[in-house]
């Protein structure tokens, strides 16, 4: 999208990353509290409210872009578990016994409410990293037998195989959003990206990402 945002308007845009939730010196909001400067973040809803909380965003900037579920991935060529139900999910995840993930938004559910409330946090050993792409290198190096994330951080990425979504009834959906930094030198250069992230253009991006558009 970036390139085709630059081409069109003639601004630069620069990115870092962090994120969403967790902690650690690497999340977005340890960054902005440490000084580092930004116009716009994009991060899920939950580590967007937490932003909000601190008075970091301008009211009323923010949009939602685009929803992601948690998915399952393998290193390449393993075989694929079966994750129909909640189940076999389960049975998948005790019998790899070595899972990864990363400790955003989508750690703090798995660890605090799925695992236990499937009764298998003493049956598995989970590694917890601080970025996505951390534990898809690890995944992907085969150090570990399972990474569960949003899905968008195991499609297209070599040495991995995306199995698919969590079953429906143990899901995590969650909203990708972007929203404008409180005292941004370039409010109107962000608002002009942001709606081009929200706009009709974003679609295929959007699906060829692993994620799914918002209604």
């Amino acid at each position: 999208m970036l390139p085709g945002f630059e081409q069109k308007t003639g601004i630069k845009v620069i990115t870092k990353s962090g994120a969403s939730q967790g902690s650690g010196p690497k999340t977005i909001k340890s960054q902005l509290n440490a000084g580092t400067t930004a116009d716009i973040v994009i991060l899920s809803r939950e580590g967007l409210a937490e932003l909000m909380a601190q008075n970091k965003i301008l009211p009323n900037s923010d949009v939602d872009l685009a929803k992601a579920p948690l998915g399952l991935a393998i290193p390449s060529g393993n075989p694929r578990p079966d994750i129909s139900t909640i189940q076999s999910f389960s049975n998948a995840l005790v019998k790899a016994k070595k899972i990864v993930m990363p400790g955003s938004t989508s750690g703090i559910y798995l660890n605090a409410e799925l695992f236990p409330r499937l009764g298998i946090s003493n049956q598995i050993e989970v590694q917890v990293t601080e970025r996505g792409a951390e534990s898809t290198a690890i995944l992907a190096a085969h150090k570990a037998n399972i990474a569960i994330q949003p899905s968008s951080e195991l499609v297209n990425v070599p040495g991995i195989d995306y199995v698919g979504a969590l079953p429906g009834d143990i899901q995590l959906i969650q909203t990708f959003s972007a929203a404008i930094i409180l005292n941004s030198p370039n409010q109107e250069a962000a608002k002009k990206l942001v709606e081009y992230l929200s706009s009709p253009s974003a679609a295929i991006p959007i699906k060829n990402s692993g994620m799914d558009l918002v209604r």
